[in-house]
């Protein structure tokens, strides 16, 4: 029968499989929750560009009740990956986040295309996340 890592490590059965799923699952939820962060604000940011003709103060108005929403997501996502990722980290992952889902938004909502020179800036934006998490 052969011995597991843990087992080497003085550790009980599977406590250490357990304690890396733990923390993959705390990761990915501070992901998800960054990717709903920012639908909202994509929508509170952008969204307002399809009503050109309706009055300012109410495209900024209705931003800021979006963005509300967006906080209530951002702020625990922040939070609880601070445990895990340092701030660069956070932001970094924040960035690339965004870049996606304003992709998608521009396409399938603005129904704005993106040409190649937007996908070779994006490129090099998560090239940059390559040097960000060099440890």
């Amino acid at each position: 029968m052969p011995v597991h890592q843990d087992v080497l490590l003085g550790c009980p059965s599977g406590s250490l499989r357990l304690e890396k799923n733990h923390m993959l699952i705390k990761k990915m939820r501070t992901v998800a929750l960054l990717f709903i962060s920012n639908i909202f604000m994509t929508f509170a940011w952008y969204g307002h560009l399809k009503y050109k003709n309706s009055p300012l103060w109410i495209a900024i108005f209705v931003s800021w009740l979006i963005a509300f929403v967006e906080y209530c997501f951002q702020v625990p996502a922040n939070r609880i990956g601070y445990y895990e990722y340092s701030a660069a980290q956070l932001k970094t992952i924040q960035e690339v986040i965004t870049l996606i889902v304003f992709s998608v938004f521009s396409v399938f909502y603005l129904k704005e295309g993106l040409k190649w020179n937007h996908a070779v800036g994006f490129l090099l934006i998560i090239l940059a996340v390559v040097f960000i998490f060099k440890k």
